[in-house]
Protein backbone atom coordinates (compact mmCIF):
# COMPACT_ATOMS: atom_id res chain seq x y z
CA UNK A 1 0.00 0.00 0.00
CA UNK A 2 1.05 3.66 -0.51
CA UNK A 3 1.19 5.60 2.37
CA UNK A 4 1.14 9.18 3.01
CA UNK A 5 3.63 10.09 6.37
CA UNK A 6 3.30 14.00 7.02
CA UNK A 7 5.46 14.82 9.88
CA UNK A 8 8.23 12.79 8.70
CA UNK A 9 10.49 15.00 10.17
CA UNK A 10 9.01 15.33 13.50
CA UNK A 11 9.80 12.91 16.67
CA UNK A 12 6.50 10.95 16.30
CA UNK A 13 7.43 10.24 12.10
CA UNK A 14 10.59 9.55 12.83
CA UNK A 15 9.94 6.45 14.56
CA UNK A 16 6.90 5.45 12.37
CA UNK A 17 8.61 5.94 9.33
CA UNK A 18 10.48 2.52 9.59
CA UNK A 19 7.88 0.83 10.87
CA UNK A 20 5.20 1.43 8.20
CA UNK A 21 8.13 0.44 5.66
CA UNK A 22 9.05 -3.14 7.56
CA UNK A 23 5.26 -3.41 7.13
CA UNK A 24 5.73 -3.42 3.32
CA UNK A 25 4.34 0.16 2.32
CA UNK A 26 5.50 2.54 -0.15
CA UNK A 27 5.56 5.81 2.30
CA UNK A 28 5.62 9.30 0.67
CA UNK A 29 7.16 11.75 3.23
CA UNK A 30 5.42 14.99 3.34
CA UNK A 31 9.12 17.71 4.29
CA UNK A 32 8.22 21.38 4.54
CA UNK A 33 12.07 21.77 4.17
CA UNK A 34 13.82 18.81 2.07
CA UNK A 35 16.72 19.95 2.96
CA UNK A 36 16.98 19.03 6.85
CA UNK A 37 14.99 15.14 5.72
CA UNK A 38 17.85 12.43 5.82
CA UNK A 39 16.39 9.40 6.43
CA UNK A 40 18.55 6.52 7.06
CA UNK A 41 20.37 4.68 3.92
CA UNK A 42 18.56 1.47 4.67
CA UNK A 43 15.28 3.05 3.93
CA UNK A 44 16.00 5.08 0.89
CA UNK A 45 15.07 3.13 -2.13
CA UNK A 46 11.66 1.90 0.02
CA UNK A 47 10.02 5.92 0.49
CA UNK A 48 9.84 8.88 -1.28
CA UNK A 49 9.84 12.47 -0.31
CA UNK A 50 8.09 15.46 -0.89
CA UNK A 51 8.17 19.24 0.17
CA UNK A 52 4.90 21.17 0.98
CA UNK A 53 3.70 23.45 3.59
CA UNK A 54 0.18 22.62 4.88
CA UNK A 55 -0.24 26.68 5.16
CA UNK A 56 -0.07 27.06 1.46
CA UNK A 57 -2.37 25.28 -0.83
CA UNK A 58 -0.76 26.16 -4.05
CA UNK A 59 1.76 23.36 -2.92
CA UNK A 60 -0.22 20.18 -2.20
CA UNK A 61 -0.44 19.83 -5.61
CA UNK A 62 2.63 17.12 -4.91
CA UNK A 63 0.58 15.10 -3.36
CA UNK A 64 0.42 11.72 -4.77
CA UNK A 65 -3.46 10.56 -6.11
CA UNK A 66 -2.89 7.36 -5.84
CA UNK A 67 -2.13 7.20 -2.13
CA UNK A 68 -4.28 4.34 -0.39
CA UNK A 69 -3.49 5.67 3.54
CA UNK A 70 -2.64 8.59 5.04
CA UNK A 71 -0.93 9.68 8.97
CA UNK A 72 -1.60 13.16 10.22
CA UNK A 73 0.90 13.90 12.34
CA UNK A 74 1.09 17.86 12.20
CA UNK A 75 0.69 20.74 15.06
CA UNK A 76 2.31 24.01 15.50
CA UNK A 77 2.40 24.08 19.49
CA UNK A 78 4.63 26.91 20.83
CA UNK A 79 5.69 27.85 17.12
CA UNK A 80 3.13 30.80 16.95
CA UNK A 81 1.01 32.46 19.38
CA UNK A 82 -2.23 31.76 16.88
CA UNK A 83 -1.27 28.04 16.69
CA UNK A 84 -4.70 27.36 16.84
CA UNK A 85 -5.50 29.47 13.81
CA UNK A 86 -2.58 27.64 11.85
CA UNK A 87 -3.62 24.33 13.01
CA UNK A 88 -7.08 24.47 12.13
CA UNK A 89 -5.91 26.25 8.36
CA UNK A 90 -3.30 23.07 7.90
CA UNK A 91 -6.39 21.17 8.83
CA UNK A 92 -8.46 22.20 6.33
CA UNK A 93 -6.11 22.12 3.57
CA UNK A 94 -5.02 18.92 4.33
CA UNK A 95 -8.66 18.33 4.15
CA UNK A 96 -9.16 19.27 0.81
CA UNK A 97 -6.19 18.12 -0.87
CA UNK A 98 -6.26 14.44 0.27
CA UNK A 99 -10.10 14.31 -0.46
CA UNK A 100 -9.05 14.64 -3.81
CA UNK A 101 -6.77 11.35 -3.79
CA UNK A 102 -8.57 7.98 -3.57
CA UNK A 103 -7.07 7.36 0.36
CA UNK A 104 -9.08 4.60 1.96
CA UNK A 105 -7.94 5.69 5.57
CA UNK A 106 -6.12 8.26 7.69
CA UNK A 107 -5.54 8.57 11.58
CA UNK A 108 -4.89 11.63 13.34
CA UNK A 109 -2.73 11.40 16.84
CA UNK A 110 -4.29 13.56 18.75
CA UNK A 111 -4.12 14.60 23.09
CA UNK A 112 -6.60 13.18 25.26
CA UNK A 113 -9.69 15.28 25.30
CA UNK A 114 -12.37 13.80 27.99
CA UNK A 115 -13.28 17.48 29.87
CA UNK A 116 -15.67 19.60 28.48
CA UNK A 117 -13.66 22.64 29.58
CA UNK A 118 -10.34 22.19 27.73
CA UNK A 119 -7.00 24.26 27.53
CA UNK A 120 -6.51 26.20 24.51
CA UNK A 121 -3.98 23.23 23.21
CA UNK A 122 -6.18 20.31 23.32
CA UNK A 123 -8.80 22.29 22.19
CA UNK A 124 -7.01 22.84 19.20
CA UNK A 125 -6.32 19.60 18.86
CA UNK A 126 -10.20 18.69 18.92
CA UNK A 127 -11.00 21.59 16.56
CA UNK A 128 -8.35 19.59 13.88
CA UNK A 129 -9.85 16.03 14.48
CA UNK A 130 -13.29 17.60 13.77
CA UNK A 131 -12.36 19.64 10.33
CA UNK A 132 -10.37 15.58 9.55
CA UNK A 133 -13.53 13.75 10.21
CA UNK A 134 -15.57 16.08 7.66
CA UNK A 135 -13.44 13.92 4.53
CA UNK A 136 -14.78 11.06 2.53
CA UNK A 137 -13.09 8.94 3.97
CA UNK A 138 -12.38 6.11 7.09
CA UNK A 139 -11.02 8.41 9.63
CA UNK A 140 -9.46 7.29 13.00
CA UNK A 141 -8.48 9.27 15.64
CA UNK A 142 -5.86 8.38 18.47
CA UNK A 143 -5.96 10.32 21.68
CA UNK A 144 -2.50 9.73 24.01
CA UNK A 145 -1.44 11.64 26.83
CA UNK A 146 1.78 11.67 28.14
CA UNK A 147 4.71 10.25 25.79
CA UNK A 148 7.69 8.55 27.39
CA UNK A 149 10.66 8.09 25.70
CA UNK A 150 14.20 9.11 24.45
CA UNK A 151 13.85 12.27 23.45
CA UNK A 152 10.20 13.15 23.97
CA UNK A 153 9.42 16.75 25.18
CA UNK A 154 7.53 14.90 28.04
CA UNK A 155 10.25 12.61 29.20
CA UNK A 156 13.32 15.63 28.82
CA UNK A 157 11.14 17.09 31.03
CA UNK A 158 10.83 15.10 33.89
CA UNK A 159 14.50 14.73 33.63
CA UNK A 160 15.90 17.94 34.13
CA UNK A 161 13.57 18.26 36.61
CA UNK A 162 14.51 15.15 38.95
CA UNK A 163 18.10 15.13 37.79
CA UNK A 164 18.94 18.79 38.47
CA UNK A 165 16.69 19.36 41.60
CA UNK A 166 16.53 17.47 45.24
CA UNK A 167 13.88 19.31 46.29
CA UNK A 168 11.08 21.23 44.22
CA UNK A 169 8.69 23.72 45.51
CA UNK A 170 5.83 23.22 42.70
CA UNK A 171 2.21 24.15 41.62
CA UNK A 172 -0.66 22.56 42.71
CA UNK A 173 -1.21 21.24 39.00
CA UNK A 174 1.37 18.03 39.89
CA UNK A 175 -1.61 16.65 41.74
CA UNK A 176 -3.26 15.84 38.37
CA UNK A 177 -3.95 12.90 37.15
CA UNK A 178 -2.41 11.42 33.92
CA UNK A 179 -1.93 8.51 32.19
CA UNK A 180 1.22 8.44 30.46
CA UNK A 181 2.48 5.49 27.56
CA UNK A 182 5.68 4.79 25.82
CA UNK A 183 6.31 5.74 22.67
CA UNK A 184 7.12 2.20 21.42
CA UNK A 185 3.73 1.24 22.09
CA UNK A 186 2.01 5.30 20.72
CA UNK A 187 4.05 3.14 17.42
CA UNK A 188 2.53 -0.03 17.53
CA UNK A 189 -0.98 1.71 17.97
CA UNK A 190 -0.30 3.49 14.93
CA UNK A 191 0.59 0.86 12.68
CA UNK A 192 -1.85 -1.76 13.53
CA UNK A 193 -4.61 0.75 13.55
CA UNK A 194 -4.55 1.20 9.61
CA UNK A 195 -6.48 -0.29 7.40
CA UNK A 196 -8.32 -2.52 10.19
CA UNK A 197 -11.83 -1.53 9.68
CA UNK A 198 -12.69 -1.94 13.68
CA UNK A 199 -11.03 1.17 14.02
CA UNK A 200 -12.69 3.38 11.09
CA UNK A 201 -14.66 6.45 12.06
CA UNK A 202 -13.48 6.14 15.79
CA UNK A 203 -11.38 7.97 18.30
CA UNK A 204 -9.62 5.84 21.02
CA UNK A 205 -7.59 6.74 23.70
CA UNK A 206 -4.53 5.08 24.22
CA UNK A 207 -2.39 4.93 27.51
CA UNK A 208 -0.55 2.97 29.96
CA UNK A 209 -1.80 0.43 32.88
CA UNK A 210 -1.01 3.14 35.37
CA UNK A 211 -2.95 6.44 36.64
CA UNK A 212 -0.62 8.57 38.39
CA UNK A 213 -0.68 12.14 39.36
CA UNK A 214 2.41 14.32 37.68
CA UNK A 215 4.00 14.30 41.37
CA UNK A 216 4.35 10.39 41.50
CA UNK A 217 5.51 10.48 37.81
CA UNK A 218 8.81 12.48 38.94
CA UNK A 219 8.98 10.48 42.19
CA UNK A 220 8.81 7.35 40.37
CA UNK A 221 11.47 9.30 37.91
CA UNK A 222 13.73 9.20 40.72
CA UNK A 223 13.30 5.74 42.40
CA UNK A 224 14.33 4.41 38.59
CA UNK A 225 17.24 7.12 38.78
CA UNK A 226 18.17 6.16 42.20
CA UNK A 227 17.44 9.48 43.23
CA UNK A 228 15.44 10.35 46.51
CA UNK A 229 13.85 13.60 45.95
CA UNK A 230 11.35 15.29 48.10
CA UNK A 231 8.38 17.56 46.48
CA UNK A 232 6.47 20.43 48.03
CA UNK A 233 3.63 21.65 46.89
CA UNK A 234 2.13 25.32 46.81
CA UNK A 235 -0.82 26.80 46.47
CA UNK A 236 0.15 30.21 44.94
CA UNK A 237 2.02 29.60 42.15
CA UNK A 238 0.36 31.13 39.19
CA UNK A 239 0.73 29.49 35.69
CA UNK A 240 3.02 32.27 34.42
CA UNK A 241 5.17 31.74 37.35
CA UNK A 242 4.48 27.72 36.96
CA UNK A 243 5.66 28.89 33.03
CA UNK A 244 8.28 30.61 33.48
CA UNK A 245 9.50 28.07 36.54
CA UNK A 246 9.84 25.14 33.71
CA UNK A 247 11.55 27.52 31.36
CA UNK A 248 14.41 28.24 33.31
CA UNK A 249 14.81 24.86 34.93
CA UNK A 250 14.03 22.62 32.09
CA UNK A 251 14.97 22.38 28.74
CA UNK A 252 11.48 23.74 27.13
CA UNK A 253 10.66 27.17 25.35
CA UNK A 254 8.66 29.32 27.28
CA UNK A 255 5.77 28.71 24.72
CA UNK A 256 5.55 25.24 24.72
CA UNK A 257 6.02 25.49 28.53
CA UNK A 258 3.19 27.86 28.74
CA UNK A 259 1.10 25.49 26.48
CA UNK A 260 2.08 22.25 28.86
CA UNK A 261 1.14 24.35 31.95
CA UNK A 262 -2.49 25.06 30.81
CA UNK A 263 -2.88 21.59 29.63
CA UNK A 264 -1.34 20.00 32.61
CA UNK A 265 -4.50 21.57 35.14
CA UNK A 266 -6.42 18.97 33.53
CA UNK A 267 -6.44 15.38 33.77
CA UNK A 268 -5.62 12.95 30.75
CA UNK A 269 -7.13 9.82 31.67
CA UNK A 270 -8.49 6.97 29.33
CA UNK A 271 -11.98 6.44 28.61
CA UNK A 272 -11.38 2.82 27.71
CA UNK A 273 -8.91 0.58 26.23
CA UNK A 274 -10.96 -0.71 23.89
CA UNK A 275 -8.10 -0.47 21.30
CA UNK A 276 -5.41 -2.19 23.30
CA UNK A 277 -7.90 -5.17 22.98
CA UNK A 278 -8.80 -5.07 19.59
CA UNK A 279 -5.05 -4.70 17.92
CA UNK A 280 -3.97 -7.50 21.03
CA UNK A 281 -1.43 -4.98 22.21
CA UNK A 282 -0.22 -4.78 26.04
CA UNK A 283 0.78 -1.38 26.97
CA UNK A 284 4.30 -1.22 29.01
CA UNK A 285 3.94 0.34 32.49
CA UNK A 286 5.63 3.85 33.12
CA UNK A 287 8.46 2.83 34.82
CA UNK A 288 8.87 -0.03 32.43
CA UNK A 289 9.07 2.44 29.70
CA UNK A 290 11.54 4.58 31.55
CA UNK A 291 13.81 1.86 31.58
CA UNK A 292 13.49 1.35 28.13
CA UNK A 293 14.22 4.99 27.14
CA UNK A 294 17.51 5.05 29.73
CA UNK A 295 18.35 1.99 27.57
CA UNK A 296 18.16 3.31 24.20
CA UNK A 297 19.84 6.91 25.61
CA UNK A 298 22.98 4.86 26.74
CA UNK A 299 23.17 2.81 23.25
CA UNK A 300 22.79 6.13 21.72
CA UNK A 301 20.17 4.88 19.94
CA UNK A 302 17.98 8.15 20.08
CA UNK A 303 15.79 8.12 16.88
CA UNK A 304 14.48 11.86 17.35
CA UNK A 305 14.11 14.09 19.92
CA UNK A 306 11.54 17.18 20.12
CA UNK A 307 14.44 19.19 20.80
CA UNK A 308 15.97 18.95 17.21
CA UNK A 309 12.03 20.41 16.09
CA UNK A 310 12.37 24.26 14.75
CA UNK A 311 9.75 25.10 17.49
CA UNK A 312 12.59 24.57 20.28
CA UNK A 313 14.54 27.33 19.18
CA UNK A 314 10.71 29.52 18.94
CA UNK A 315 11.99 30.37 15.36
CA UNK A 316 10.41 29.58 11.95
CA UNK A 317 13.43 29.18 9.67
CA UNK A 318 13.92 27.32 7.01
CA UNK A 319 17.74 26.14 6.36
CA UNK A 320 17.58 26.47 2.69
CA UNK A 321 17.30 30.33 3.45
CA UNK A 322 20.81 30.18 5.47
CA UNK A 323 22.65 27.63 3.91
CA UNK A 324 24.76 30.22 1.56
CA UNK A 325 26.98 32.68 3.78
CA UNK A 326 26.61 35.92 3.05
CA UNK A 327 29.63 37.48 1.83
CA UNK A 328 29.01 40.67 2.03
CA UNK A 329 28.24 43.34 4.76
CA UNK A 330 29.15 40.70 7.26
CA UNK A 331 32.13 40.31 9.54
CA UNK A 332 34.34 37.16 10.21
CA UNK A 333 36.35 35.75 12.65
CA UNK A 334 38.38 32.67 10.12
CA UNK A 335 41.23 31.19 11.69
CA UNK A 336 43.11 27.92 9.87
CA UNK A 337 45.37 25.26 11.43
CA UNK A 338 47.18 22.51 10.37
CA UNK A 339 45.61 18.93 11.57
CA UNK A 340 47.43 16.13 13.12
CA UNK A 341 45.03 13.30 11.88
CA UNK A 342 42.27 14.24 9.62
CA UNK A 343 39.85 11.06 10.96
CA UNK A 344 40.61 12.10 14.35
CA UNK A 345 39.93 16.33 13.91
CA UNK A 346 36.68 15.24 11.78
CA UNK A 347 35.48 13.01 14.80
CA UNK A 348 36.32 15.90 17.13
CA UNK A 349 34.19 18.09 15.11
CA UNK A 350 31.41 15.60 14.51
CA UNK A 351 31.67 15.06 18.56
CA UNK A 352 31.03 19.13 19.25
CA UNK A 353 28.65 20.53 21.69
CA UNK A 354 26.44 18.90 23.99
CA UNK A 355 28.16 16.90 27.09
CA UNK A 356 31.67 17.01 25.49
CA UNK A 357 31.55 20.77 25.06
CA UNK A 358 33.17 23.36 22.91
CA UNK A 359 36.42 22.13 23.68
CA UNK A 360 37.90 25.50 25.15
CA UNK A 361 36.81 28.11 27.41
CA UNK A 362 33.50 26.09 28.06
CA UNK A 363 32.79 28.03 30.93
CA UNK A 364 32.43 31.01 28.74
CA UNK A 365 30.18 28.95 26.44
CA UNK A 366 28.10 28.00 29.73
CA UNK A 367 27.80 32.01 30.74
CA UNK A 368 27.10 32.76 27.19
CA UNK A 369 24.22 29.85 27.03
CA UNK A 370 22.68 31.33 30.57
CA UNK A 371 22.34 34.97 29.49
CA UNK A 372 21.11 33.76 26.24
CA UNK A 373 18.46 31.94 28.00
CA UNK A 374 17.93 34.96 30.59
CA UNK A 375 16.99 37.11 27.46
CA UNK A 376 14.05 34.43 26.33
CA UNK A 377 16.85 32.22 23.72
CA UNK A 378 17.40 28.59 23.82
CA UNK A 379 20.29 28.87 25.81
CA UNK A 380 22.45 25.30 25.81
CA UNK A 381 20.24 23.26 27.27
CA UNK A 382 18.95 21.41 24.35
CA UNK A 383 22.39 19.63 24.42
CA UNK A 384 22.99 17.18 21.16
CA UNK A 385 20.45 14.00 20.25
CA UNK A 386 23.15 11.90 19.33
CA UNK A 387 27.17 12.09 20.99
CA UNK A 388 28.42 11.23 17.55
CA UNK A 389 26.27 11.57 14.61
CA UNK A 390 25.38 14.71 13.37
CA UNK A 391 22.20 15.14 10.78
CA UNK A 392 21.32 18.60 9.04
CA UNK A 393 17.97 19.64 10.88
CA UNK A 394 19.80 18.65 13.96
CA UNK A 395 19.68 21.05 17.26
CA UNK A 396 23.12 21.58 18.32
CA UNK A 397 23.12 23.90 21.53
CA UNK A 398 22.11 26.90 20.29
CA UNK A 399 23.20 26.52 17.09
CA UNK A 400 21.14 24.71 14.44
CA UNK A 401 23.32 22.32 11.62
CA UNK A 402 22.28 23.80 8.59
CA UNK A 403 24.89 21.41 6.37
CA UNK A 404 26.95 18.13 7.77
CA UNK A 405 29.00 15.71 5.05
CA UNK A 406 31.89 14.06 7.08
CA UNK A 407 33.53 12.58 4.30
CA UNK A 408 34.03 15.97 2.70
CA UNK A 409 35.03 17.28 6.76
CA UNK A 410 32.16 20.20 6.55
CA UNK A 411 30.05 21.11 9.27
CA UNK A 412 28.20 24.61 8.85
CA UNK A 413 26.15 25.72 12.22
CA UNK A 414 23.53 28.75 12.39
CA UNK A 415 22.91 30.58 15.93
CA UNK A 416 19.52 30.28 17.01
CA UNK A 417 20.14 32.56 20.17
CA UNK A 418 19.12 35.57 20.84
CA UNK A 419 21.73 38.37 18.39
CA UNK A 420 21.17 41.88 17.10
CA UNK A 421 21.84 39.88 13.69
CA UNK A 422 22.60 36.27 12.69
CA UNK A 423 25.63 34.20 12.67
CA UNK A 424 27.07 31.25 11.10
CA UNK A 425 30.10 28.86 12.59
CA UNK A 426 32.04 26.71 10.00
CA UNK A 427 34.38 24.09 10.30
CA UNK A 428 36.20 22.74 7.13
CA UNK A 429 38.85 20.19 5.98
CA UNK A 430 40.98 21.59 3.44
CA UNK A 431 44.35 20.94 2.33
CA UNK A 432 45.80 19.30 5.31
CA UNK A 433 44.19 22.30 7.21
CA UNK A 434 41.49 22.86 9.69
CA UNK A 435 39.62 25.96 8.66
CA UNK A 436 37.23 27.66 11.13
CA UNK A 437 34.72 30.41 10.39
CA UNK A 438 32.75 32.77 12.38
CA UNK A 439 30.04 34.76 10.48
CA UNK A 440 28.05 37.99 11.58
CA UNK A 441 25.58 39.88 9.92
CA UNK A 442 25.10 42.56 11.98
CA UNK A 443 21.66 44.12 12.71
CA UNK A 444 21.77 48.18 12.55
CA UNK A 445 24.35 49.85 15.01
CA UNK A 446 23.80 47.56 17.57
CA UNK A 447 24.99 44.50 15.68
CA UNK A 448 27.96 46.17 14.91
CA UNK A 449 28.37 47.29 18.46
CA UNK A 450 27.86 43.70 19.66
CA UNK A 451 30.46 42.18 17.51
CA UNK A 452 33.04 44.61 18.41
CA UNK A 453 31.94 43.64 21.90
CA UNK A 454 32.60 39.80 21.40
CA UNK A 455 35.71 40.60 19.25
CA UNK A 456 38.65 40.26 22.38
CA UNK A 457 36.57 36.85 23.37
CA UNK A 458 36.63 35.30 20.23
CA UNK A 459 40.33 35.92 19.90
CA UNK A 460 40.68 33.45 23.28
CA UNK A 461 37.58 31.19 22.05
CA UNK A 462 38.63 30.81 19.10
CA UNK A 463 41.87 30.05 18.57
CA UNK A 464 41.78 27.68 22.14
CA UNK A 465 39.06 25.26 19.99
CA UNK A 466 40.83 25.51 16.73
CA UNK A 467 43.95 23.97 18.82
CA UNK A 468 42.01 21.76 20.24
CA UNK A 469 40.45 20.42 17.49
CA UNK A 470 43.57 19.72 15.21
CA UNK A 471 45.95 18.01 18.04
Amino acid sequence: MKILLTGATGYIGKRLLPSLVEAGHEVICCVRDINRFYPPESLKDKITTIQLDLLDETTLDAIPKDIDGAYYLVHSMSASSDYKTLEQQSATNFRKAISETKVQHVIYLSGIVNEDNLSEHLASRKNVEDELKKGPYNFTTLRAGIIIGSGSASFEIIRDLVEKLPIMITPKWLKTKCQPIGISDVISFLSKTLFNPKTFNQNFDIGGPDILSYKDMLLNFGKVRNLKRTILIVPVMTPKLSSYWLYFVTSTSYKLAASLVNSMKIEVICRNNDLASILNITPLSYEESLKKAFSKIENNEIVSSWKDAYVSSGMAINISDFIEVPKYGCFKDSRSMVYESREKCVNKIWSIGGKTGWYYGNWLWKIRGHLDKFFGGVGLRRGRTNRNSIQIGDALDFWRVLYANKEEGRLLLFAEMKLPGEAWLEFKLDSGKLIQTATFRPLGLLGRAYWFMVLPFHGFIFKGMLKKLVT
